[in-house]
């Protein structure tokens, strides 16, 4: 092949990559919202002329005018799209799982002798019901206070000093299209009425700009901790504003480990606490990057780590530092079931604790929020109380 010839056939590989994308999405769409039309409507169900339009004129709608929202909504900034398109994912979601479950049943009741229209019949009312239980429990699920989930967690090196050390974590309060104002007002409440030590919150505060959301995130300003509160970035500050996310957080009188660290003190013994920027800042245009060299230099080798780090995957450098335990959040346990199977392929954990090497420990929270579809199921949100104990 001549030279010319190379630089010809680069531009052809990339113009690919959007009719690529084009046919990814399309597909993707034409399955969540086809699989649940079909098991509702078509499959042998011989439901009245009517009811079969009206409900394919409903689900075409729907699915034509989901990816229009999505943008207007999430690229474009607007709440009101993204309020419907969120929603309409998650419903979506849940009846596309339930109907996959759905045919498992068509296929027993058809072992059973069960013949049509009657066995899609039961089949789409089972789908139907148990989606709509779903969604409304979910919602449920979501827009309430989360409950105070206790975990004890042994540090061999933690100074007895220290034992009992009270941290609670906060993460992915996603303050976003949806008002919660009264809902963050409600998650001081309960922080303080543990009396932490520490307070962390580990990322993803929020879905849009300071401006935005200042309301819903203005009574993170009132959480009290005996000895600090500290703040890292999740990957959500880099789609919007890090840095006004991080000068907000100091505003609030919150100390923004930006790949550094500071050291309490209680009884005479001293617990590192150190944050690093979350691993995809290094793709954003603000200059930062996830840096533990830096989030722990000058600190004495002896003394415990206690890491703040959003996404579990960064794991693997905080082993290599000798972290003694890391909290972080970014799963959200999975939010909608079944969803946890595609979160672990890419993170190590999906929630709670694990052990990473001789050292190392790593708690995952499900998550304070919430992101995009306002629903948790078999999810539930936390606020996460750690109770450190020496050896």
């Amino acid at each position: 092949m001549s030279t010319g010839e190379a630089v010809q056939a680069a531009p052809a590989r990339r113009s690919l990559r959007p009719l690529l994308f084009g046919l990814t999405v399309t597909t993707v769409l034409a399955l969540l919202f086809g699989v649940p039309w079909w098991t509702l409507l078509l499959a042998g169900t011989h439901w009245p002329t009517p009811v079969v339009a009206g409900g394919t004129a409903l689900f075409a709608v729907a699915a034509l005018t989901f990816p229009y929202l999505m943008f207007q909504g999430h690229a474009r900034g607007k709440d009101w799209a993204s309020r419907i398109a969120d929603t309409t994912l998650g419903v979506i979601w849940v009846l596309f799982v339930w109907a996959l479950l759905g045919n498992v049943l068509r296929g027993a009741l058809a072992l059973g002798g069960v013949a049509d229209p009657l066995r899609s019949r039961v089949t789409a009312a089972a789908v139907a019901a148990v989606a709509l239980v779903l969604v409304v429990w979910g919602y449920a699920e979501a827009m309430r206070v989360p409950r105070v989930r206790r975990v004890e967690v042994i540090l061999p090196r933690l100074g007895k000093g220290l034992d009992g050390l009270k941290v609670v974590l906060l993460t992915d309060t996603h303050y976003g299209p949806i008002e919660r104002s009264r809902w963050s007002a409600g998650v001081t409440r309960a922080v303080n009425a543990l009396d932490p030590d520490i307070v962390c919150h580990t990322g993803d505060i929020a879905d849009g700009t300071v401006a935005q959301r200042t309301a819903q995130a203005a009574p993170l300003g009132d959480i009290r901790a005996k000895l600090a509160r500290t703040y890292v970035t999740g990957n959500h500050e880099y789609y919007g504003e890090a840095e006004g996310w991080l000068a907000h957080m100091q505003h609030l009188g919150w100390e923004c480990l930006h790949n550094r660290h500071l050291v309490v003190e209680r009884g005479g013994d001293r617990l590192v606490v150190a944050g690093v920027d979350d691993i995809t800042a290094a793709h954003s245009r603000t200059g930062h990057s996830m840096d533990h060299a830096a989030a722990l230099a000058g600190t004495d080798p002896d003394l415990p780590v206690l890491l703040l780090a959003h996404q579990p995957k960064q794991i693997d450098a905080a082993v290599a530092h000798g972290v003694d335990l890391q909290i972080s959040g970014h799963t959200h346990g999975g939010q909608i079931w079944p969803f946890h199977y595609l979160v672990r392929v890419d993170q190590p954990a999906v929630q709670g604790l694990s052990r990473h090497g001789d050292r190392t420990q790593l708690y995952t929270s499900r998550g304070t929020g919430f992101w995009g579809p306002p629903l948790r199921v078999f999810a539930p949100s936390e606020i996460t109380e750690l109770i450190l104990r020496s050896a």
